[in-house]
């Protein structure tokens, strides 16, 4: 059976590729709160190994173990990616991502 990637935590403050907000890193912050896109820079969590670099745009938001989980997919090379919810997330943009089709997705 394989093991699921260990999770790196990693403190690091950005600039959102999508909308140029400056956002500080808690350490599990891995997208923008204010447009929900990230980068694609892992592949595992936390290990900033992805060549790629490109902008992940958010496709869509599930309801996951209780909690909100935004699907975002690379725009340069189509990698899809689950990303939870964080708690200063824009509740208005999350809401805006629930009923889009979800494309399927590696657990």
């Amino acid at each position: 059976m394989r093991q699921p990637p260990s999770f790196t935590r990693r403190r690091e403050n950005f600039t959102c590729l999508h909308c140029g907000t400056a956002v500080r890193g808690n350490g599990y912050t891995n997208h923008c709160p204010r447009c929900l896109w990230s980068r694609h820079v892992d592949v595992n969590p936390g290990d900033r190994a992805a060549e790629c670099g490109a902008a992940m745009e958010p496709l869509a938001a599930l309801w996951e173990g209780g909690e909100v989980v935004v699907v975002q997919r690379c725009v340069a090379c189509g990698q899809r990616w689950r990303n939870r919810s964080a708690p200063d997330d824009d509740w208005d943009v999350l809401l805006g991502l629930f009923g889009r089709p979800v494309p399927d997705l590696p657990r």
